[in-house]
């Protein structure tokens, strides 16, 4: 059985986060090299400067990592099965003027041909959107556009 287009996206997000989170996982590994390696030098001062902008790095990548982890659990709450009506967290949302996948803010995903904007629930243009039925219209950035079909 094929895969749906929203299965397609779904996945191609999934792996964009996948691929994120080996990126954040493989520097806070050097991180912690780093660390290990660090040797108390004559000077204590640069020894303590060292450690702690490793520590100042690695909680940056602490909170990159937990936000990937949120960013993942959200595919989890999205039905792939069913379209709806109107606007809503998992909707395929094709406009005028752009293609959306109303999910998490990962950037642009394609499935086949076409482009989609995967966008956070809670992005401007999405809360635009939310609640709003194919033939409707809503303005952002000074455009109109038109809702032509929801899945």
């Amino acid at each position: 059985m094929a895969e749906s287009e929203k299965e397609i996206l779904i996945n191609s997000c999934r792996e964009i986060l996948n691929e994120r989170r080996e990126v954040i996982k493989k520097a806070m590994d050097g991180l912690k090299e780093d660390l290990e390696n660090e040797t108390k030098s004559s000077a204590g001062d640069k020894f303590e400067t060292g450690r702690e902008m490793i520590n100042i790095e690695w909680n940056k990548l602490s909170i990159q990592l937990k936000e990937n982890d949120r960013l993942h659990q959200i595919f989890n709450r999205i039905d792939n099965q069913n379209s709806t009506e109107e606007v809503r967290l998992g909707s395929i949302v094709r406009t005028s003027n752009a293609n959306y996948f109303i999910s998490a803010p990962i950037g642009i995903i394609t499935a086949g041909s076409e482009a989609f904007f995967a966008i956070g629930i809670n992005s401007p243009v999405a809360r635009l959107m939310l609640g709003l039925k194919q033939g409707e219209d809503f303005s952002f950035n000074g455009k109109t556009s038109k809702i032509l079909k929801i899945d």
